[in-house]
């Protein structure tokens, strides 16, 4: 029974943390034209080295249209993370609607070569969260 009580990390696992921010400088509603950027924060909270090979991410508007990009790496970047390492990166994205959302997916390749993918979880991008004019700090929600 105390086995079940210290539970180990698991092997093979990158965490995200994302925060989004409002651009009303890149932004014109006029046109439906909606700027956002975002900082990733991956972090390796597994047991073993891995490498962040693609991205995968899913962005819907509040009217459901949907885009999908893929690609290698993230800004250029496929980051090696050892055990408690971070990567961080900053990235942006538009959209037709003063909301919407988005999340997706890494996939990694682990040292002694098991893949896996990383869950990006879904987070609010909010034209919103502004904290009023002209500022671009939006709080940013993460949906769980």
């Amino acid at each position: 029974m105390i086995a079940t009580l210290f539970q180990s990390m698991p092997k093979y696992e990158f965490s995200c943390d994302v925060l989004p921010h409002y651009l009303p400088d890149q932004s014109a509603p006029d046109d439906e034209v909606y700027g956002f950027a975002y900082t990733v924060t991956i972090t390796n909270t597994g047991e073993v080295a891995a490498q962040l090979i693609s991205r995968h991410w899913i962005i819907s508007d509040a009217r459901g249209h949907t885009e999908e990009v893929k690609g290698l790496g993230v800004v250029g970047h496929q980051p090696l993370l050892k055990p408690g390492e971070s990567f961080q990166y900053s990235s942006g994205s538009r959209l037709r609607t003063p909301t919407g959302t988005m999340h997706g997916s890494y996939f990694c390749v682990a040292e002694d070569g098991e893949r896996f993918e990383s869950v990006i979880p879904m987070f609010v991008l909010d034209a919103g969260d502004a904290g009023g004019p002209g500022n671009g700090a939006g709080g940013g929600r993460v949906l769980h």
